[in-house]
């Protein structure tokens, strides 16, 4: 059946548009080729039949599918019109459609949109032909390596992904083959995506990661955006066919199936790009393992002096290597570290536990073999101070290029009491000066007279201490450690400062030729230290005695120098004015003569 010759055809102004061919489509995909009319004339709503001559018989047209009668398709048509996979859709009243929803190899040939005239008088043609060729599906993709062909084709075509687990900042790589045997001048883009796990693979659920575009541009957002800036994510193409993605320091939202897309796409002759065909592979599930600490046991009641012993485990720890690292260490209270198994392996004890005061404690942090993830802390000897809540703390780490470490993720324990029934160590101390009148020369003595009442052996450590009133803070003067050396500071007038002892738990402090500058309010802070085992000391307590007033008075030969000065200055200020009087009046009378 060819074109109505009633139909003429319309060669003025009025013209039917259809893209320009060739179009080159892939067999087992949709199209859909535009048509629409303009400058004609009658109403807007204009009627619409599609025809097409197959290349096996060029001069015969094969009816569609028309807007004007539901029974105008072709018996080879009519059962794909009935089920949807031909139709026609209108755009508006003078431009419709023609769809397929799945190209076969017999739908090659050349198409023609035919609008019967409504104007009033023939002005040429009514009809519009482009030509459609359909290309074989030519496109491989699959998770399997470079020159292994997958045996399955199509949208979505999958086999069972590979299971992965990873550990918080771990780093997925996830590769990729795909290639096109299209005998036409194709591009490909291919894309990386998760979705949720077990959710259904689709645009909506697949969230694209990273993607390399047909014109070879690298493109991601979101999140995944902010990591590519970061370096933290790339995409590589290796050799003609291998796409390899490599996202560092994943997170717990990364879990999920990972896809790879990719998609082929020709240049039609009006000169758009059109996607042709798609195909899809899962990579990999990938279960992200996230850090887990937990420790035992969950309260500990001691006596002073006993070992305290903790246990921690922890799951998810990445791998030591040189891109990936982590600590454990045991806090208690507010954060204060007690010890840290740094990223190198070695252990870093607390401030606390490790200065001069307290010396060295005998404190262990060690992993348990062959247990992975077990840790034990050990106090060997345990002080009051060591009450409190303990948590495990676990922390991951990244090395970046500048080999900083970035810590990614951290857990930590719940907390675990430490209770403990401590001797106690009842302090008193009294200071009072031994002679109750200071004159100005003298020696002052400062005496500190100390109580302990405890059963266990204690040393203490003295000061003297003086606020006066040059001095806006509390000034040290003195000290006795608890080993007896003795610590002295610099006085004003540079008169000397020694300290003794002259009692079982008396101490002396004495301030030869006391001067003026020494007075001020004077007190003893004593301070009780226990030895421990472990050869450490514990503050066991610390005491501050009531103010004594030290002032030194003027001696006797001071209040008589003052008068004597006093005369001396006024008898010299009356001289001198007299003097000066009787020169002015003898050089007065001598201007006169």
């Amino acid at each position: 059946m060819g074109v109505p010759p009633a139909e003429p055809l319309l060669l003025g102004a009025s013209c039917v548009h259809l893209p320009p061919g060739p179009l080159y489509r892939i067999e087992g995909t949709s199209i859909s080729i535009p048509c629409n009319v303009s400058e004609y004339e009658g109403p807007t709503l204009q009627k619409f039949e599609w025809f097409v001559y197959r290349p096996a018989a060029p001069d015969i047209s094969i009816g569609m599918v028309s807007t004007k009668d539901p029974k105008f398709p072709y018996a080879i048509f009519g059962p794909r019109v009935q089920s949807g996979d031909v139709s026609i859709h209108r755009v508006r009243g003078d431009a419709v459609e023609l769809r397929i929803k799945q190209l076969r190899t017999e739908d090659a040939g050349i198409y023609e949109c035919y609008t019967p005239t409504t104007d009033s008088k023939y002005h040429g043609s009514y009809s519009g032909k482009t030509e459609l060729r359909v290309l074989p599906d030519g496109l491989w993709v699959s998770a399997a390596s470079p020159g292994t062909k997958p045996s399955l084709r199509g949208r979505g075509a999958a086999s069972p992904p590979l299971q992965l687990t990873l550990t918080e900042s771990q780093e997925l790589e996830l590769s990729c083959t795909a290639l096109s045997e299209s005998q036409q001048h194709t591009h490909l883009s291919v894309s990386f995506g998760v979705s949720a796990p077990e959710a259904p693979v689709g645009r909506q659920t697949l969230q694209e990661v990273i993607g390399v575009r047909r014109d070879f541009a690298v493109e991601t957002d979101g999140r995944y955006g902010e990591q590519h800036r970061a370096q933290e994510l790339s995409l590589a193409k290796l050799g003609d066919q291998r796409y390899r993605m490599v996202l560092g320091r994943i997170r717990p939202e990364d879990a999920g199936t990972y896809h790879c897309t990719a998609g082929e796409w020709i240049q039609d002759p009006d000169g758009s790009w059109q996607q042709v065909t798609e195909k899809r592979t899962a990579g990999a599930g990938t279960l992200i393992s996230q850090l887990l600490v937990w420790a035992s046991p969950p309260e500990l009641r001691l006596r002073s002096g006993d070992a305290l012993e903790f246990l921690c485990n922890a799951s998810g720890l990445p791998s030591r290597t040189p891109h990936a690292a982590y600590t454990v260490a045991w806090e208690v209270g507010d954060g204060l570290l007690v010890a840290q198994l740094d990223t190198e392996g070695v252990v870093v004890l607390g401030e606390s536990y490790a200065n001069r005061e307290v010396g060295k404690r005998h404190i262990s942090l060690q992993k348990l073999a062959p247990a992975p993830g077990s840790y034990s802390l050990r106090i060997e000897s345990a002080q009051p101070g060591d009450v409190g809540d303990y948590r495990c703390v676990v922390r991951a780490y990244v090395r970046l290029p500048g080999a900083e470490l970035q810590e990614v993720a951290s857990a930590k324990s719940e907390p675990l009491m430490v209770h403990m029934k401590s001797e106690a160590v009842v302090l008193g101390v009294q200071a009072w000066l031994a002679t109750p009148s200071i004159y100005r020369g003298d020696t002052a003595e400062v005496l500190c007279n100390i109580s302990v009442d405890s059963t266990q052996a204690v040393r203490v450590a003295v000061g003297w201490w003086a606020e006066q009133e040059e001095e806006p803070l509390v000034k040290m003067v003195a000290s006795v450690s608890r080993e007896g050396v003795a610590e002295l500071s610099s006085r004003a007038s540079g008169g000397a400062v020694s300290v003794d002892k002259v009692g079982l738990l008396c101490h002396r402090l004495r301030i030869h030729g006391v001067e003026p500058s020494d007075a001020g309010r004077y007190h003893c802070a004593v301070t009780a230290w226990v030895r421990y085992p472990d050869q450490s000391w514990y503050n066991a307590g610390a005491i501050k005695s009531r103010s004594v007033i030290v002032y030194p008075y003027a001696l006797t030969m001071d209040t008589l120098f003052i008068p004597l000065i006093v005369g001396v200055s006024s008898a010299l200020f009356v001289g001198i004015t007299v003097l000066v009087s009787v020169t002015c009046c003898f050089m007065a009378r001598l201007r006169k003569r």
